[in-house]
């Protein structure tokens, strides 16, 4: 068999299909877009969606990937399985209505056995095949597939219930014997069964049905080739590797593991699934954060953060102290930069990303350490032989620990955990998550309706808002292609149009379709894409029209200028960022409307007032320096070349548009623009908020709304001059600074009388001192502001030895504070200032903790402070 590389397979593959005329289509980012049924992109066909469903129309209905995907519902398996990942790259090949089941399996058989290509021995290769699918059977034996290669397989048949389905196939190589793991009388030993021996390579789904909604299934009318091949699977074969980890997807992370901890891999079984998970979770998070997730406490920035935990502990059980997470990173883009660069050149700063979280989490590692101890030692105080499921799963969902770690240190100390309890915890998180995800694979039917239409439709919007005579193509109304509408709304397509259609965050024109002399024929209200690429317009009638009809379309040009303005603006206001913040940040959505823009971003950190005024003080500068702005009509390559800037999620055609702001802002665009910055006129940023982990959004205005907010927030400020009895607006910050002066000196009187009422109250306190089986207690409610000045008390009662224990408690608002303190006497006599408070801080329906000299609790009962120091009596007189 050759020897190839991962890159080289990938290639390989790639350069198969586009030989067998299929376009080659970039790795999409991992984030999805425009899907919310998605955490991640978990497959190839996920980014298909839009072409299978019928929404969009493919140029070529042949399409090519290898696409980066990540799935996490089996993550416990990584590392102890031999092709368990959370990261993996699919390669596929599809038809959207193009060639079907003959032609796939000619496909697939070629590319694997011929020298040319894999070079594959046949007699290594067995198929599995629906058992109705006779055309399948058929096409393998055609192509040399031996009978007994072929196996017949009831689950061969993919199917999410409604919607498209159809069975499929799947391949599978043989490995040999040394690689069975069964016996030879196992049921499961065979091509498709649960076994090391046949690996299942490819899997090549037909899908040519409808699972309609009373359970039959109907043909579709076009139907359509999805498949997928994992690499890493592939690549183990090309590279003879007992598992997927023995490649040189994998190795790379793995060796450098070894230098980190002093560890050799391939010794020690357990030692070998932590080395696995490392590497495994190392390519993981790299490739999300460089895609623009960050880790957070939700959705995908939770999935990061528990993968890298999880390589934290890994490290640890490896001996590895400290942070080491971060350095593996440039090993990740070092071994994949043949076909993803970007991830080499973005190392920096996802290396910062992982460093950052990775530091918090040893921090937080050592809080659950703590918390596990505590556990094991109220298990064996309580002559319990398993620690509680909920609290093992609370280390496991708060602190990251997996639940084996917490096994193997409850084991070291003689107890258990109980499984059954943690399992149960763990069954309602799942049944959480799957009630709040919806179906990942829904991809609904082909619409025939929009798909069948082709007629040419013209966009003529860049150079002109008025056309004098534009002729009715299509007319669809109430679901329905007809050729006259009269009444309410109907969605129509023109030969040539005006109109922008949505898209890119740019809101859709709005305007009027009038008859030659004038008259109003219909509002149009919305202009969006369909599946074939026309302007599709939505119409509000006021009269009828009927294909044939010629009318005047008239772009509303006020409403189309305003938004023009504020388009150029994100586009200044894209690259002032970049300069501001770094290359890292990339926009992450973008809303252009024609009263304000809004634009989001990617940033790892809070956003200071000074950033934003340097931002904005770019951006104006730019609209001041009145820099004309252009556009060329060019191809992606000689774009790129010229430094234009690409949105990683988006798929661009043959031709694009560059638009460039002299030499400041380039990027591919389809949207409207103004000629010259000078007509934004100015620039003013509203507001920035984070939207979710490591996402700012940015909302803005332009132009006259600029002038009205400046305008507005200048009455705001006179309004509070006067409040403020300030002579001049520019007096204000001193009239404050008076203020606040005054507040200054009040406050501290206040605080001043309030201690000398603590002082006063204190005495009386300090002097009521009660003997309770042999300990000294001072106690009593005091009328004090906050907890401070109960620990101040608590400082003086220390100082000069007053009693054995302290308990102080006070009334503030509707909240009730409670303070223990224990002296060192009292703590040799086992006397903790903690567990005292856990005994009296019920009375106020509350709880607390804190050390053994001292702890405090809060409550909602102030009512029950009496009892609560009554309590604290009852506690010490029952003390051994």
């Amino acid at each position: 068999m050759k020897q190839l590389s991962s890159s080289e397979i990938r290639q390989m593959y790639l350069d198969f299909f586009k030989s067998k005329g299929h376009t080659v289509e970039p790795s999409a980012s991992l984030i999805p877009v425009d899907d919310p049924s998605l955490l991640w992109i978990n497959s190839g066909v996920a980014t298909m969606k839009k072409y299978f469903n019928g929404s969009v129309v493919p140029k070529n209905p042949r399409l090519t990937s290898s696409q980066k995907s990540i799935r996490t519902n089996d993550i416990e398996n990584v590392g102890k399985t031999a092709r368990h990942h959370t990261l993996f790259e699919m390669l596929g090949n599809f038809s959207v209505g193009d060639y079907f089941k003959e032609d796939a399996i000619k496909f697939a058989w070629e590319l694997l056995t011929s020298d040319d290509w894999f070079g594959w021995d046949p007699d290594k290769l067995y198929m599995t095949v629906y058992p109705k699918d006779a055309d399948a059977k058929k096409f393998w034996r055609q192509v040399g597939v031996a009978e007994d290669h072929i196996v017949e397989a009831e689950d061969n048949f993919w199917d999410i219930g409604e919607g498209p389905s159809g069975p499929d196939t799947e391949i599978f190589y043989d490995r040999g014997e040394t690689f069975n793991n069964l016996s030879a009388d196992d049921p499961e030993n065979y091509p498709g069964g649960e076994n090391e021996r046949w690996l299942e390579v490819w899997n090549i789904v037909f899908s040519q049905f409808n699972h309609e909604p009373d359970g039959s299934y109907k043909p579709l009318p076009r139907k359509n080739i999805d498949t997928g091949m994992g690499l890493e699977r592939v690549v183990s074969i090309f590279q003879n590797a007992k598992t997927n980890f023995e490649t040189d997807l994998f190795l790379p992370m793995i060796h450098q593991t070894e230098a980190f901890s002093g560890q050799k891999y391939n010794t020690d079984p357990k030692l070998d699934v932590s080395f696995k998970v490392i590497a495994d979770h190392s390519r993981a998070i790299t490739f999300a954060i460089g895609d623009g997730a960050l880790p957070s406490n939700e959705g995908r920035g939770y999935v990061i953060r528990r993968l890298i935990r999880r390589a934290v502990v890994n490290g640890q059980k490896l001996g590895i102290d400290g942070g080491f997470l971060y350095k593996l990173v440039p090993v990740v883009g070092e071994a994949m930069k043949a076909y993803y660069p970007e991830v080499l050149k973005n190392s920096d700063y996802i290396a910062e990303v992982v460093k950052s979280e990775e530091d918090r989490f040893n921090e937080t590692l050592t809080d659950g350490l703590t918390l596990l101890n505590e556990l094991i030692a109220e298990t064996k105080k309580g002559q319990q032989k398993k620690i509680d499921g909920a609290e093992a799963f609370k280390l496991y969902d708060t602190y990251g620990f997996p639940v084996e770690l917490t096994r193997e240190y409850a084991a070291d100390e003689g107890i258990a955990v109980d499984e059954a309890g943690f399992e149960a915890e763990m069954q309602k998180q799942r049944d959480r998550a799957r009630s709040a995800r919806k179906d990942e694979n829904a991809m609904g039917v082909q619409s025939d309706l929009l798909i069948g239409i082709k007629t040419p439709s013209e966009y003529v919007g860049y150079t002109q808002l008025h056309v004098e005579a534009a002729r009715v193509t299509d007319i669809i109304a109430n679901g329905e292609i007809v050729d006259q509408a009269s009444a309410g709304y109907a969605q129509v397509i023109f030969d040539k149009t005006p109109f922008y259609a949505e898209m890119g965050g740019q809101v859709a024109d709005q305007g009027t379709v009038k008859t030659a002399d004038g008259q109003l024929v219909a509002d149009v209200t919305d202009v969006q894409h369909a599946p074939n690429g026309q302007n599709l317009h939505t119409l509000k009638l006021v009269a009828p029209i009927q294909v044939g009809d010629e009318f005047a379309l008239d772009v509303d040009r006020h409403f189309h200028s305003k938004v023009e303005k504020n388009h150029t603006a994100t586009h200044l206001l894209d690259q002032a960022l970049r300069n501001v913040f770094g290359d890292h940040t990339q926009q992450a959505g973008s809303l252009v409307e024609p009263n304000y823009l809004r634009f989001d971003f990617t940033h790892f950190g809070q956003v200071t007032d000074e950033d934003l005024a340097k931002v904005e003080a770019i951006v104006n500068e730019k609209i001041f320096e009145e820099i004309p702005v252009t556009t060329v009509e060019t191809d992606p390559e000689t774009g790129k070349k010229m430094g234009a800037i690409a949105l990683f999620s988006e798929k661009y055609g043959d031709v694009v548009r560059v638009v460039s702001i002299g030499d400041f802002s380039i990027e591919f665009c389809g949207g409207t623009h103004v000629k010259n910055t000078n007509e934004i006129g100015l620039f003013k940023i509203k507001s920035e908020t984070g939207i979710g982990a490591g996402t700012r959004r940015i909302e803005a205005v332009t132009a006259g709304d600029a002038y009205e907010y400046l305008n507005g927030r200048d009455n705001l400020l006179k309004s509070v001059a006067t409040t403020l009895k300030a002579p001049q607006v520019a007096d204000v910050p001193t009239r404050v600074d008076q203020l606040q002066a005054v507040v200054k000196d009040l406050t501290s009187k206040a605080e001043s009388l309030e201690a000398k009422l603590a002082g006063q109250q204190a005495g009386q306190i300090f002097e009521n001192v009660e003997t309770i089986n042999g300990k000294t207690l001072i106690s009593g409610v005091v009328q004090v502001s906050s907890m401070d000045q109960l620990r101040q008390l608590a400082d003086t009662w220390r100082q000069k030895g007053l009693s054995d224990v302290l308990v102080l408690g006070t009334q503030v608002g509707e909240k009730a504070n409670l303070l223990v303190a224990a002296s060192d006497e009292a703590m040799k006599a086992g006397i903790k200032a903690g567990d005292l408070i856990k005994a009296i801080a019920p009375k106020v329906n509350g709880g607390g903790g804190g050390r053994p000299n001292l702890a405090q609790a809060g409550g909602k009962n102030p009512a029950g402070l009496n009892d609560a120091m009554a309590a604290a009596s009852q506690w010490l007189e029952n003390q051994a």
